[in-house]
Order: C-alpha cells, then structure tokens, then sequence
C-alpha cells in the first residue's frame, strides 16, 4: 500500500513562496496497492488538480481510468478541486465517490457535483462525458467491494458530520482522523455556576471519555495515522475550542495512547508559514513529547510506502 500527499493544508489553499516546502494546496491524499490497479482518493481538495493531471500524463495509455474518491466531509476545502480534477471531462472515466451528507433534502451528487453549474463553473456537471456514481454512507464498513481491502467510516468531532477511515489491506492499517478535535465535556463543571448541574456534568465527562477511547481504538495499532493538526496548542487554547479541529500536541498524545507507529501531521492553519512548522517540529518531534513513534508534518509529493 503506498499513500502520496497531494495536499496537505487546512481552510483554503495559501500557494507561495511561504508554503513551498510543506505546500499550500488543500487535501488530497492518492492510495495505491502493489497488486492491483485500484486507486482510492481521500478529499478532492485543491491538490486533486495536481493528480488528476499526472494520472493524465503518466497513466492514459494504459486504459481507462477508475478511481474510488472517499470525501471525509463536504467542506469547501475538501471539495473545491473537484471541478479540476481533468479525467471527469473524458468519456471512459468511472468514478465512485462516497462520503457523509448533513442535510437531507441534499445528496452528495448535489453537493459536490453542484459545483459544476454555470453559476460557479463554465461547465455543468450534466454535460461530463465521465460516469460518476455517488453514495452516501453512515458510519460503518465502506462497500468498495475489493478483495483484502477493508475500509472502515467512523463520525469525527467536526461542525458538520465528517469522517475518518480506517484502510486494512495485506495486514497493514493506514488511518485518517481529520476534520476533528477532542471531545470534551458540553456542560460545565463549576459548581459555583448557576448552570451547574451535578448529574449533567458526570455524564458529559463520562460521554467525552468514551468517545476519546472510541476513537483511540478506531485507529489502534495503524502503521500510519494522518490526523488533524490544525494547530499549536497555544493557538487552541487561546481561541480555537470548539471549531471542529486539533492543535498538534493534542493529535501527537492521541496517536501514542492508540499505539500509532507512524503519525503524519496534517491539515494546517493557512497562516502557518513553513518557518513556522520547522519550529513546531524542532518543539515537538523530540522523545519526551513524541516517544519512540515517529512523526512528522505532511508534505505535498511525500510518498509513504507501507
């Protein structure tokens, strides 16, 4: 199983010449297994531009192309490449594209492919040569349908309802847990507030544990965990609690309670140069924080073998 970024920034895409090293495209990460020809794209972020023209370039002479696309939410920043994305336009293309749908009366046809309408886009999403099939899931096994691939769905702590996925394939795991953030308490805990109530205030604790332990199990053991470090835990704390994302001190404690061997941090604040990253790295990538798990922030063209 090999995993290449091709987008690895958080909100909106931030190109120049602060964030060539990491990259400013938004997400968009390609999968690809040693045998067989499937490909399987998570996001079609502003960096599913880039693939779609090298899958352009290096792979049209070997047939048509099939791709799964497995949206973690509908979020613009994980959507907006989608119109970009140039083997939609060629009439041998199939494509699957599964993920969540917060609001009923749309589909996920009408939500990431309403993008190509005239009011957006030059061209509408009626006129695609391509075959595209959309499907809804709910949290649970993904049904793909391959031989010794498993892939898991699982609800995320974000605004809006968003997915991680947990990938199974020859006896490696590889996970994604972003948009999300740590689940805590709703009521409070002060019992000086007048809004304290003793009962509430157990419960919510109890809930916020037992959905932190779910999701530590969720990715138990992966040799590879891309998660949401959006950003510094200084920044959190000061401001961000309760906007659906992780600072990355919180994403490096997670990984090391579920036994995470490799953890690439991701999705980060378009304000964070690439200076600014290197620093947090020399910060945070040490024994005392990380342990022995190796971790690393994603890059744009890093490819990861498993």
């Amino acid at each position: 199983m090999k995993i290449k970024f091709w987008g690895v920034r958080g909100s909106i895409p931030c190109p120049g010449p602060d964030t060539v090293r990491y990259g400013g495209n938004t997400p968009c990460i390609e999968m690809r297994f040693s045998d067989n020809n499937h490909i399987i794209i998570i996001d079609s972020g502003s960096g599913i531009r880039e693939l779609g023209n090298h899958i352009m370039e290096s792979e049209l002479n070997k047939g048509p192309i099939r791709a799964d696309i497995l949206i973690t939410h509908t979020h613009w920043d994980h959507i907006l490449g989608f119109p970009f994305f140039t083997p939609i336009y060629l009439k041998d293309t199939t494509l699957r594209v599964y993920g969540p749908v917060t609001h009923e009366r749309e589909t996920l046809s009408e939500i990431v492919g309403g993008q190509l309408a005239y009011r957006y886009f030059p061209v509408r999403h009626v006129e695609l040569q391509s075959q595209i099939d959309y499907t809804s899931l709910k949290e649970g096994p993904v049904p793909l349908g391959y031989d010794r691939l498993n892939v898991t769905a699982k609800y995320l702590n974000h605004p809006v309802l968003c997915f991680g996925y947990r990938v199974e394939y020859n006896g490696k795991v590889f996970c994604t847990t972003y948009d999300t953030e740590p689940f805590q308490n709703v009521f409070t805990t002060d019992p000086e507030d007048p809004s304290y109530d003793e009962t509430m205030a157990v419960e919510g604790e109890k809930a916020a544990n037992e959905a932190n332990k779910s999701m530590e199990a969720f990715v138990e053991g992966a040799d590879l965990l891309v998660t949401d470090a959006q950003y510094t835990g200084d920044d959190y704390g000061s401001s961000k609690k309760g906007w659906g994302h992780s600072s990355m001190e919180d994403a490096i404690s997670f990984a090391r309670r579920a036994h995470v061997k490799r953890l690439a941090l991701f999705h980060f604040d378009p304000g964070y140069t690439d200076d600014m990253l290197d620093r947090c790295a020399e910060k945070l990538f040490n024994k005392e924080i990380s342990g022995d798990m190796a971790v690393f922030f994603a890059r744009e063209g890093m490819e990861i073998a498993l």
